[in-house]
């Protein structure tokens, strides 16, 4: 399923029905009185979150949604019908704004979670309604209110507990896939992974966590450069970060140089993100040049407090310990 994590829509509410002008005439009701009925309700866009879709692409291919107007009132005191109200799934995640102001609507996250964003217009009233005891024959009735119509944006981010940083080719679809049941595209070039992918994580006592892989960045992320700003907003909500290196292109690429790098992007794009807990990860530890230069840049870590994992995605080896060090992360457990 292609991937999309950002639409322009135009939602428009349903238009309330007008009331009738009726008059009662039936044989032997000489002076029958008025009957016309109200107009109905029109519909109202809900925004509706649902876990089973994880992408915006439907809405790509339905840039204008309508709710159902209200019908009109009929003669003898029938009321019109409410128009059906339009609900529009979204996956947890969403934001929605207004495209010509930018301001938040609404912060979607919770599964099942209801929004009502648009109402659709009032009915109006028939003649019968206005009928009093000395204007006994009214010849007018209410027009039903107008729909209420607006361009929003929706923006996807992503809902995870760790997500998955570094430069291309560092190996983070290699991990997501060695330690969740996802399946996302491995190959040995950079920006393999286009899209974002999701993987949740088994752990211990039936417990787990989804995993973010975001795809690779590079300096100047946060101006757009490379897959840049579409891909950094996916790391806002994750709790963790997984900050992977990878060491098998020594000396023609600094890892620390790119660590440093990577988290100054972190910070000119949203300085909470630099804030987060962040768990460094040394890559692919298999092959013999890695583990030669690991001492030395492990050293650089240790003098600033910071633990390093190193790992092999493609083998397994320490995966075990780094799953047990997310897990006291995020849950304050030993296990």
């Amino acid at each position: 399923m292609k991937f999309i994590d950002e639409v322009k829509i135009h939602v428009t509410s349903g238009a309330g029905g007008a009331g009738c002008v009726s008059f009662r005439r039936e044989k032997f009701i000489p002076r029958g009185g008025p009957d016309g009925g109200d107009g109905g309700k029109g519909g109202d866009v809900i925004f509706e979150v649902s876990s089973a879709i994880s992408t915006l692409l439907d809405l790509r291919y339905r840039p204008h949604l309508k709710a159902e107007r209200g019908r009109n009132g009929m003669g003898k005191d029938r009321h019109g019908a409410k128009g059906d109200d339009l609900k529009v799934l979204v996956p947890p995640g969403t934001v929605v704004r207004d495209a010509e102001t930018d301001e938040v609507l609404a912060d979607l996250t919770e599964p099942g979670e209801e929004l009502v964003l648009l109402k659709g217009g009032r009915g109006g009233q028939g003649n019968a309604r206005f009928a009093t005891a000395t204007h006994k024959a009214p010849r007018f009735a209410q027009p039903g209110e107008p729909a209420e119509e607006r361009w929003l944006r929706l923006e996807l981010k992503l809902m995870a507990d760790v997500g998955l940083l570094g430069f291309p080719s560092v190996g983070k679809s290699s991990l997501i896939a060695r330690v969740s049941a996802a399946r996302p595209k491995i190959a040995d070039y950079p920006f393999t992974t286009l899209a974002p992918n999701l993987g949740v994580v088994q752990y211990k006592n039936y417990r787990s966590f989804v995993m973010a892989d975001i795809p690779g960045l590079i300096e100047g992320a946060h101006e757009g450069a490379g897959l840049g700003h579409r891909f950094l907003k996916h790391v806002e909500r994750t709790d963790i970060l997984l900050h992977m290196l990878d060491l098998s292109w020594m000396p023609e690429r600094d890892p620390v140089r790119e660590y440093e790098a990577l988290n100054r992007e972190l910070r000119l794009f949203n300085p909470e993100l630099a804030e987060k807990r962040q768990i460094v990860v040394v890559n692919k530890i298999d092959l013999p040049h890695v583990r030669e230069n690991l001492l030395q840049v492990t050293s650089w870590f240790t003098e600033r407090g910071l633990a390093v994992f190193p790992i092999s995605a493609a083998t397994g080896e320490g995966i075990s310990p780094l799953l047990d060090e997310i897990a006291r992360a995020l849950w304050d457990e030993t296990e």
